[in-house]
């Protein structure tokens, strides 16, 4: 199953639980411990998981992480739960004393639901205060699980992971910073295009007029931008189902019934004529062949007539609808298949009844 798929079932697992979830161990039984197997470790094994890590830390002794998952023998991620209900914090968190003794470039620190993945961008072997990964699991956007799978099993590299770690972790404060000029636009930042468009002095009266201006065009610009996309998505929809639609109409120009086409389905119908009604039976020309139907009912093909090539064919049909196709010299021929032609109706006619 993929990841993403993965995912998403344990969000909707999370979101069906987490009122009867009460405690910290129930929060890592129901939710970090699947969100460990979605990664590819087996959480039975103790080589790819240890539960209750301890470490030597100086002179204090037994202290533990609540799981550590290894690789090739070495710790790669420490994790410390908290319950579902407890906001994360990093502060006083043992991931910090327990980092820099174990050979591990990661830590994660989540309650089940929020996610933080740490490591050491800032000073080698000394846990980042700030994690370069953070996330919400019911709630995960495409990007984020492209992320979420490089922690995979199958996936894991250090090197791959942590010199993609920075960016992440600079992408997502400058969103932070974003969003935050975008509910509440700074002075620098309303400074900055006020100085592009206004010709006065910038007092501080205009600052405070401007920033007003400011966010209302960001938004604006922003709500633009979305409805260009979504436009430019619907008009391609558009035309594609419009050159479907010409595709369509020209391959029905090409098809261009014969008079021998039609009186070859004349025959057919003197022939079952004396067993069903006329009405019953339809003729549909394609480019490969000229059907003739039952009912008007492309899973009841009575016969097909290759007619247009160099050699002309009947296409007949047994009781599993497999077609056989014989050669004829000249529609005339067709006579020769009454009993194939009028068996098939029976068989028809006979599957009804049933």
């Amino acid at each position: 199953m993929e990841i993403n798929i993965q995912l998403k079932s344990l969000a909707d697992k999370i979101n069906q639980l987490k009122s009867k979830i009460e405690t910290e161990e129930s929060t890592k039984h129901a939710f970090v411990l699947p969100f460990i197997h979605v990664l590819g470790y087996d959480a039975f094994n103790p080589l790819e998981v240890v539960p209750e890590f301890t470490a030597d830390l100086g002179l204090k002794k037994g202290e533990k992480v609540d799981y550590a998952i290894f690789q090739n023998g070495e710790p790669i991620i420490i994790v410390e739960c908290k319950s579902w209900k407890e906001k994360l914090t990093i502060h006083n968190s043992q991931l910090f004393r327990y980092f820099h003794v174990t050979k591990t470039r990661f830590a994660l620190l989540t309650n089940g639901i929020h996610y933080q993945f740490f490591t050491d961008l800032d000073a080698q072997n000394k846990m980042d205060e700030k994690p370069f990964l953070e996330f919400d699991i019911t709630n995960l956007k495409e990007n984020t699980i492209n992320e979420i799978t490089k922690f995979h099993k199958s996936n894991f590299n250090v090197d791959n992971i942590v010199s993609n770690a920075s960016s992440l972790k600079y992408i997502k404060e400058i969103k932070k910073q974003i969003n935050n000029e975008l509910e509440n636009p700074s002075n620098d930042f309303t400074k900055f295009f006020a100085n592009k468009v206004y010709t006065g002095r910038l007092t501080e009266k205009v600052v405070d007029e401007f920033k007003d201006l400011v966010q209302k065009s960001l938004n604006q610009f922003i709500s633009e931008k979305i409805n260009d996309r979504l436009n430019a998505a619907l008009t391609k929809e558009t035309i594609k189902q419009q050159d479907e639609e010409t595709v369509t109409i020209e391959d029905e120009n090409k098809i261009i019934t014969t008079e021998e086409e039609l009186d070859g389905f004349r025959i057919v119908v003197a022939v079952l004529r004396r067993k069903i009604p006329i009405s019953r039976i339809v003729h549909r020309d394609t480019q490969s062949y000229f059907g003739i139907l039952l009912d008007d009912n492309n899973r009841k093909p009575l016969c097909r007539l290759h007619l247009n090539g160099s050699k002309k064919y009947i296409s007949l049909f047994n009781d599993n609808k497999n077609e056989t196709k014989l050669p004829i010299s000249s529609i005339d021929d067709i006579y020769q298949f009454e009993k194939e032609l009028l068996d098939t109706v029976d068989l028809y006619e006979a599957q009804v009844q049933v």
